[in-house]
């Protein structure tokens, strides 16, 4: 698989509890797609984008390194993305 849907990543990715949180995220323009604010659910991710979510109270940065066919359990998640956010001290 070469590319996903970026609402369909964010629930693979386990972000969010539901798919169409994922596309709420995204359609109220929490979401940026290598910097660049996405608007569209459908819009297609690929290997090595950088998604910067803004949740609740933080925001996390993931580097994409994968896409899964289902929805796994939490340990399934490890290769789907990279967590580029600087630990604090």
């Amino acid at each position: 698989m070469e590319r996903q849907r970026l609402d369909k990543w964010l629930w693979h990715a386990r972000i969010v509890r539901a798919r169409s949180t994922a596309a709420a995220l995204v359609e109220s323009g929490h979401v940026r797609v290598n910097g660049v604010r996405e608007k569209s659910p459908g819009h297609g991710i690929k290997t090595g984008d950088v998604v910067t979510i803004a949740l609740d109270r933080s925001v996390r940065v993931l580097k994409v390194i994968g896409f899964a066919e289902r929805r796994g359990d939490a340990a399934s998640v490890t290769g789907l993305y990279a967590d580029l956010e600087v630990p604090r001290e």
